[in-house]
């Protein structure tokens, strides 16, 4: 087996940096073949990935967190090469949502490592949106509004993990406002003040259950709308949203849906798997099945 190891060592505040000499060595010690390619800055795992001879590996794995991830499946989509080889993740990094649904202990990264040297793809969904004129394709989610807004936060608290997102929350919802969203979901329209929406593949956003029932092979998205509330009562439900009992609040829509077109009456600034990246109007859809991925 070879594969394309796609790393990150600045993930994890640079913790991914030091542990590579032992990621390399568990490689090695299950006669895993890799060409370690090194991301340098923003957005260079996409260029890798588009550059990279597909027909030269078994696969092509992420290391890092979620926005390795993002920039890997990015780079994957718009590689020349015809045939779709497996895609790997090696969690090390803060957020590590994906790893979650793939029943991973993202706690142990050498069970992963295991899990590619098995080789037993799976087919798993995509996500893809259209924002003025350009497609991006997420793994986990796809936010805008508070969502958004919070990640914003949230990265630049990164040296405090996955407790930075639970920080941005609280330092936004100083700032809460709500915005007129016009959705039409598969034949569905719905036109709402809202707070924030949330467009889920995966479960988990970093270590909120944000979907509880998403499934990721389903061919669906899951979509959660916060409607127009109070920071009073946003305070006292947000404990909710680690367990997934968030869904059942009054101001809480849910629904699944295969295509999405979406409008704002103001300009939102949307968030793929964490990233900041491009604004509102946007159209989604789910690739039912369309990226093989290394599972148990």
């Amino acid at each position: 087996m070879k594969i394309l190891l796609i790393y990150n060592p600045m993930a994890n505040h640079k913790r991914a940096g030091k542990l590579l000499p032992k990621v390399e060595a568990c490689f090695n010690s299950k006669n895993i073949e890799f060409d370690l390619k090194l991301t340098d800055y923003p957005e260079h795992a996409v260029d890798l990935v588009i550059n990279a001879d597909f027909s030269q590996y078994d696969g092509v794995v992420a290391g890092g967190g979620d926005g390795t991830l993002f920039e890997t499946i990015n780079g994957y989509y718009k590689n020349p090469n015809k045939g779709k080889i497996p895609l790997g993740v090696l969690p090390i990094g803060t957020g590590n949502a994906f790893a979650r649904d793939l029943e991973m202990d993202v706690s142990r990264w050498e069970e992963a490592v295991e899990i590619i040297r098995l080789g037993k793809p799976r087919n798993v969904d995509v996500g893809v949106f259209r924002t003025h004129g350009q497609d991006y394709y997420f793994m986990n989610i796809l936010g805008l509004g508070f969502v958004a807004d919070v990640g914003k936060t949230a990265h630049k608290l990164k040296v405090f993990g996955n407790v930075s997102y639970t920080l941005g929350v609280l330092y936004q919802m100083l700032f809460l406002k709500s915005y007129r969203v016009k959705i039409e979901a598969d034949g569905k329209s719905y036109d709402r003040d809202n707070i924030f929406v949330e467009i889920s593949n995966t479960r988990y956003t970093s270590n909120f259950l944000m979907a509880p029932h998403a499934e990721i092979d389903d061919g669906l998205l899951d979509v959660t709308l916060l409607d127009k509330t109070t920071r009073r009562k946003l305070m006292q439900s947000f404990p909710k949203i680690f367990t997934g009992e968030h869904i059942h609040i009054d101001e809480i829509e849910q629904f699944k849906a295969q295509k999405i077109t979406l409008e704002t009456d103001i300009p939102k600034v949307l968030a793929p798997d964490g990233e900041l990246m491009g604004i509102t109007p946007m159209e989604v859809e789910c690739l039912r099945q369309d990226v093989p991925v290394f599972w148990r």
